[in-house]
């Protein structure tokens, strides 16, 4: 996962206990200047992937813990989320947007990631999303 510095937390796989690590994570973005817009795309995409991971990867087994890693720098923001659940494969989930699809439920919330992050991985074994965000327009 790149050579940078990660900051790990791991919480309990509940959807509350996400709360805080999402607030000091999108703190450092802010602190960091990004926009708003850019915020908001960054705080979905989490939303989504610590939903995604404590119900579909671990099936609300409280038992099961998530792993957020974390980089903010003033140029781009990575998140890795890992679940404990037995993983799945992104290729696998219904497009959303076929006709056939509309509506049933799964599948939006991947979408909603790749279209809000600049660069969306899957490792170890579809357990992980691995999603990158980077500044948009001139770095400062």
């Amino acid at each position: 996962m790149n050579n940078v510095s990660y900051n790990e937390i791991v919480v309990s796989n509940d959807l509350r206990s996400a709360k805080e690590p999402e607030e000091q994570i999108l703190g450092e973005v802010q602190r960091c200047g990004y926009d708003p817009d850019t915020v908001f795309a960054i705080k979905l995409a989490f939303e989504e992937a610590i939903t995604n991971a404590v119900k579909h990867g671990n099936k609300n087994d409280r038992s099961k813990k998530v792993i957020i890693r974390y980089f903010v720098d003033r140029n781009r923001v990575i998140l890795a989320i890992q679940d404990q659940g037995q993983g799945f494969m992104p290729e696998a989930v219904p497009d959303p947007t076929l006709a056939e699809n509309l509506e049933r439920p799964c599948g939006r919330g991947l979408m909603l990631i790749r279209s809000y992050m600049t660069e969306v991985r899957y490792d170890k074994n579809g357990t992980e999303v691995w999603m990158m965000k980077e500044r948009p327009g001139p770095h400062v």
